[in-house]
């Protein structure tokens, strides 16, 4: 089987946390440069009033940038990992430590929720990836 179950399941997870945290990202970036501050999404601020901000660090466009770009990268990676190649296993993996410190930072439960089961699949499909 080229393109295993679990490396199917793993790219849609984390296309999800790309898309779900990479649009919202996206709007996020033009609320602040507009001046408008953090902008909420649906009740919920959009990567503000979060440890980062109970430590000093203030939402700004290079710290959001920052997110987009990993937010970015793991869409680049979903889509490796679809196709069964290393290369986007490895930097799905080289993603986490960027993306746990977003996760913590802007107090987001959802994307370690996608990124415990992807890994865990990740892992078993690996003599499977070229």
């Amino acid at each position: 089987m080229r393109n295993p179950l679990f490396l199917k399941v793993a790219a849609i997870l984390l296309w999800l946390d790309a898309v779900g945290f990479g649009l919202p990202c996206i709007m996020a970036i033009n609320h602040i440069r507009s001046g408008r501050g953090i902008l909420y999404f649906m009740g919920f601020p959009t990567y503000g009033r979060g440890p980062f901000e109970r430590y000093g660090l203030q939402t700004t466009v290079p710290l959001l940038g920052g997110f987009l770009l990993v937010c970015t990268l793991e869409g680049l990676a979903g889509w490796l990992v679809w196709r069964g190649r290393k290369s986007g296993a490895i930097l799905s993996l080289s993603l986490l430590p960027a993306g746990a410190v977003y996760w913590w930072g802007f107090a987001l439960p959802i994307p370690p929720v996608f990124a415990i089961p992807r890994t865990l699949l990740i892992l078993l499909s690996w003599s499977r990836l070229k």
